[in-house]
């Protein structure tokens, strides 16, 4: 498990901030505001609906 902090904006448009990953399942672990739960994605489903945000542009 890897700890990490970094925003991306879903295929809504909507901003997460991923907190975690996982390497032995593949999964990222993120953070929706104003949802209290972790939520979670296969890394192939989060890469083709997630695009990384740095300060105010997207990758």
């Amino acid at each position: 498990m890897r700890e990490v902090d970094r925003k991306f904006k879903d295929h809504y448009g909507v901003t997460v901030r991923v907190i975690r990953w996982e390497p032995e399942t593949r999964r990222v672990i993120y953070l929706r505001e104003g949802y209290e739960h972790e939520c979670f994605s296969p890394l192939d489903q989060f890469q083709r609906k997630f695009r990384e945000v740095e300060g105010d542009h997207e990758h």
